[in-house]
């Protein structure tokens, strides 16, 4: 295969992530993406292993030289979103939609394995591609792909995600947790149902539930740390037929943000504690189902001196690397961190001038396609870098 440079490789990212775009598909249904991948990753000439586990794939390139393993992920999945933009590679799956990049994602992972397809002969160790499905949608397609083994023998992880709130030219991570874990909870508390008018005879599910949302407020102000941010949120409270009849039940569902692990586990057992204290309190009975969701994503302080460090060879003059401020979204690639050590990166993708102004997951979500070129350099650098290291010793 030809030796292109990844400027020479950026027009087929951003046709690939154009047709991409045109296709998207959600959640373990990524069946066609992966299909386009694995036949590109094929006429690389690229080793391809296709997981049970859904639709996730995996490219391997053995150089020629004993050296280090580094894996590199992508995800492929959309979201259900009907997309309100106008140009001609508009979403033709009516109410699906990459509205989050990760179409972008794919197209950069594609064009660093054709990258390295071409100079295998000069490689040190191995390079495994990862396109990972279903990363949208709790639980998610790492923990998947992981038990498949991915990862064995691996020495480092690496990952990126185009980020529309910083703008075209700025990289950010940090050491440590960068990304919350993602928990749910549902609540439902039972009463005893009745007439509105002798409310005496029942016990009102709503009045138990509404006294329970302003408990859960406490959570966070109160039992945790304030050195340590989290979030408790009630999303909903549903309860009731009638204006004139006492709710027999009542449901309360929310999310949970957390950093590290005591405080996740700690915010869980307060609400559960809370839950039945409180609807005891009223007569009442609670019931909570809670779903621990993606935990933190804790990037290594190694690596993340790394991205400080090859970033601003890799992407020249004109592109800043930074530590950036910690996110409250979660992203299961904290999976592959709790395995190796690796880090995560945001690739600045805003631009005013080219309408990549909208947030994630917005009907109207672009990206500055010039940010694929910096994604796939970065990838570059980072692997080149680890690469290039003194393998096991």
């Amino acid at each position: 295969m030809e030796r292109l440079t990844a400027e020479e490789l950026f027009p087929e990212m951003v046709k690939w992530r154009r047709h991409l775009h045109r296709h998207p598909e959600l959640s373990y249904q990524e069946k066609e993406t992966s299909a386009f991948v694995a036949g590109l990753l094929e006429g690389f000439g690229i080793e391809v292993r296709r997981s049970g586990a859904g639709y996730g794939l995996t490219g391997i390139i053995k150089g020629t030289r004993p050296g280090k393993t580094v894996v590199l992920r992508a995800d492929m999945d959309a979201l259900a979103i009907a997309e309100e933009n106008t140009h001609d590679y508009v979403s033709q799956n009516q109410g699906v939609m990459h509205a989050c990049g990760h179409d972008g994602h794919t197209a950069i992972l594609l064009a660093v394995a054709a990258y390295y397809s071409a100079r295998r002969d000069e490689l040190r160790g191995e390079l495994r591609f990862l396109f990972q499905p279903a990363e949208e949608v709790c639980p998610g397609g790492a923990q998947g792909m992981i038990g498949e083994g991915v990862l064995e023998g691996a020495d480092a992880v690496y990952g990126l995600h185009l980020w529309s709130p910083l703008p075209l030219g700025t990289l950010g991570s940090a050491p440590g947790p960068l990304m919350a874990s993602a928990d749910e909870f549902f609540i439902d508390i039972t009463g005893k149902g009745g007439h509105g008018g002798m409310p005496h005879r029942g016990v009102d599910s709503i009045v138990a539930a509404s006294a329970l949302v302003l408990q859960l407020q406490t959570i966070v102000s109160r039992n945790v740390d304030p050195l340590r941010p989290a979030v408790v949120s009630i999303g909903t409270i549903q309860g009731g037929t009638a204006q004139n009849v006492i709710a027999e039940r009542c449901r309360i569902t929310g999310t949970v943000r957390a950093f590290d692990e005591e405080t996740r586990y700690l915010i869980r057992g307060r609400i559960e504690a809370l839950s039945a204290q409180v609807a005891a309190a009223y007569g009442a009975e609670a019931n909570v189902d809670y779903l621990m969701g993606y935990p933190p994503l804790v990037n290594h302080a190694a690596e993340f001196r790394r991205f400080l460090r090859v970033a601003p060879d890799a992407l020249g003059s004109g592109v800043q690397a930074i530590e950036m401020e910690k996110l409250m979204p979660a992203e299961d690639f904290a999976y592959y961190l709790q395995q190796l050590p690796g880090c995560f990166v945001f690739v600045g993708a805003g631009n005013p001038e080219k309408e990549a102004t909208y947030p994630h997951h917005h009907s109207r979500f672009e990206i500055d396609e010039d940010a694929l070129l910096h994604g796939a350099k970065l990838l570059i650098g980072l692997a080149d870098s680890c690469l290039s290291e003194t393998s096991r010793e």
